[in-house]
């Protein structure tokens, strides 16, 4: 990868839509250099599963993704065998006098019959960015796994073998922290945690990402964004891609200038809670009085 420095990576970033300050560069650029994978922290909606999809999109490479939740085990994220075509393999021996018990088993361990999931389709399709979205919603178990697989980028599949990536998948795992993660995987990882731009930095993000708005109504939208999250009475406080979302929004319905009206009737776009919508209502309320 002919990557020099942070301000290359920021560069091919930047091409994809994707603004990175300096520090998230630097860190990015150190894990793709030290083949390590990055672990990414924040709040919902601060762009940490949109970085891993801009580094596959600037680096032209394959993205795959594990989406973790609660329960989730070696199993889906390793690889299954494609029962179904087993069986049916399994009737075809039968009907045709094939081969004896012992070989037919055999038989049925086949490639063609592997069904890779993500972690093993990284390590077989590398160079690949595996993205393990909201790894904090797995358990303890999970993690330990991860860990493993983590330190050698290999793992063994006892009816065929060990698979090992030729080159290591650059791996991207993101928390919104619902969940303290081990230190165990911690160490093996680079550290970066993505706060909420400030009101500039969005702005250009608004500028990058949705270009059709106009530049009154993108910083409009972003000031009321950045006084928004100030509250503490929110439950979920909009991040960028609600910020983005709802400057869309307000463009479609051909608003040049927020007002009440137009506030309300997107504000399906910019929160998504019951309660926080009373209260931005009531806010923006106070906020667009003249």
């Amino acid at each position: 990868m002919d990557l020099a420095s942070p301000a290359d990576v920021a560069a091919r970033l930047d091409e994809t839509g994707y603004l990175a300050d300096d520090a998230l560069a630097t860190v990015a650029f150190l894990a793709l250099r030290m083949q390590r994978p990055l672990l990414l922290e924040g709040e919902p909606g601060t762009g940490k599963t949109a970085l891993a999809e801009a580094i596959a999109e600037s680096l032209d490479l394959p993205l795959v993704r594990l989406q973790c939740y609660e329960g989730i085990d070696a199993t889906q994220a390793l690889y299954d065998w494609d029962f179904p075509r087993q069986i049916l393999h399994l009737r075809a021996l039968e009907a045709t006098g094939g081969a004896d018990v012992e070989e037919a088993e055999k038989s049925l361990y086949d490639a063609r019959f592997l069904l890779a999931r993500p972690v093993l389709q990284a390590l077989q399709d590398s160079p690949a960015v595996l993205l393990v979205d909201e790894v904090d919603r797995a358990d303890d178990e999970f993690e330990a796994f991860l860990l493993e697989v983590l330190s050698t980028y290999q793992v063994t599949i006892p009816e065929l073998g060990t698979v090992r990536a030729a080159t290591p998948p650059i791996v991207v795992l993101t928390s919104n922290r619902t969940r303290e993660l081990h230190d165990a995987l911690k160490r093996r990882c680079l550290y970066h945690w993505i706060d909420h731009p400030g009101l500039e930095r969005e702005v250009e993000i608004l500028r990058s990402r949705a270009p059709e708005v106009s530049e009154t109504l993108r910083r409009q939208v972003v000031e009321l964004v950045q006084q928004l999250r100030a509250r503490d009475d929110l439950q979920k406080p909009p991040g960028v891609a609600e910020t983005l979302d709802w400057a869309r929004s307000l463009h479609h319905l051909g608003t040049t200038e927020i007002d009440l009206a137009s506030a309300a009737a997107t504000l399906g776009a910019l929160v998504k809670y019951r309660e926080d919508s009373e209260r931005v209502r009531h806010a923006l309320d106070q906020m667009l009085r003249p």
